[in-house]
């Protein structure tokens, strides 16, 4: 498949991207006419390193983000770079976080507000249910216990809503295509460098130089309390192309021959229970996508991965790696509103925070310090 153009990301980044995939293009270069100075026998080649000192001090530097205690960042960078990639896992919330808040001036949509059933008394229905159930959703008054047991009770509302008023993929593939959300600068660059790990070139005795491609297979989470089928339908029709180390957790639709839904798989995923206890309702985005590359299916294997990189636009986000007995957490912030209001509870819950709706280059940099 055909990668797509860059999502806008720094010319740093930029040229060194292109020049992996230049390599990745040519495996075994012909002998030169003389010998290369002998290198060591495995060198890494400079492509996606990072050119920062360390990931706090560059952080601090960004007048678009905040480190509150630059000492324990450094700290935790230092201990998730020794323990190496195999012990990193990266948690991300969906919405307002791999994708932006601000659409061409306005309020993007959501991957949930963005669906309609081509159904307008449905669609009326389920909105009822938003003027309902969201002020009991951002009520801080009302006990936990009591608030899941309500949040369970919209989002079955609304999926019986969505069955009982024939939704179709159709309608689904329609919602995406003429939906007002994109993903934020620099995704598919993250997700690539979690993807491969390095170009490295490997001399034989004959002076011949072969470039090797190593995967790090860095496993990427994507919760959401939406819907797994509108999450990669955004991301085949925004990113046309797939990774196979991302896996959606979120509630997944089971749909008949005719393209209609019938049912739901699993039990709810909802604001307040999507974390790594939901790890059974997960599906690998390639499954649907039609790369068979494989996918991240050992769920143990996953749980073995200590160190943990979340991303979230909401404190509630924290939540995501519950159930996960990590040994080091990074956590990154992307305030994208209220930023005079909510930086103080922000910057002391995120090891880092990203404003004003800030692309994710800084995460690029982050991810190439804990592996260089």
């Amino acid at each position: 498949m055909t990668s797509p153009p860059l999502l806008s990301p720094s010319s740093s980044s930029s040229s060194r991207l292109l020049l992996l995939r230049l390599l990745l293009s040519r495996r075994r270069s012909p002998a030169s006419h003389s010998p290369p100075p002998p290198p060591p026998l495995r060198r890494r080649l400079p492509l996606l390193a990072a050119s920062m000192s360390s990931s706090a001090a560059a952080s601090t530097r960004n007048p678009g983000s905040v480190v509150a205690d630059a000492d324990g960042l450094a700290r935790k960078v230092a201990a998730i770079r020794a323990a190496g990639p195999a012990k990193l896992q990266v948690i991300a919330d969906f919405d307002g976080t791999l994708t932006r808040y601000w659409y061409d001036g306005s309020r993007g949509q959501s991957s949930h507000g963005l669906l309609r059933q081509g159904n307008k008394e449905y669609d009326a229905k389920r909105e009822e249910l938003f003027e309902h159930y969201h002020p009991i959703e951002i009520c801080p008054d009302i006990p936990l216990p009591e608030k899941a047991k309500l949040m369970e009770e919209w989002w079955e509302k609304t999926h019986a809503l969505l069955i009982e008023g024939g939704l179709t993929y159709q309608a689904i593939r329609k919602s995406v295509a003429d939906a007002k959300i994109t993903f934020r600068d620099g995704v598919v660059e993250l997700f690539e460098f979690l993807e491969f790990e390095a170009v490295i070139w490997v001399p034989d005795f004959s002076y011949t130089s072969m470039f090797e491609v190593v995967e790090r297979d860095i496993p990427v989470l994507v919760f959401s309390a939406g819907l797994a089928d509108i999450i990669e339908e955004v991301f085949r029709q925004k990113l046309h192309r797939s990774f196979k180390n991302i896996k959606v957790v979120s509630n997944r639709m089971v749909f008949n021959e005719e393209g209609r839904l019938v049912s739901f798989k699993g039990k709810t995923i909802h604001v307040l229970n999507k974390n790594e206890h939901a790890l059974d309702m997960a599906a690998p985005v390639h499954d649907n996508l039609g790369d068979s590359n494989g996918s991240i299916d050992d769920y143990s294997l996953v749980k073995k991965r200590t160190n943990v990189l979340l991303l979230g636009d909401h404190i509630g986000d924290l939540g995501m790696s519950d159930g996960l007995n990590y040994e080091n957490r990074i956590a990154v912030g992307f305030l994208n509103t209220n930023i005079e209001k909510s930086l103080k509870d922000y910057s002391e819950a995120f090891d880092i925070v990203y404003m004003n709706d800030a692309p994710m280059v800084g995460v690029v940099e982050l991810v190439s310090e804990l592996c260089p």
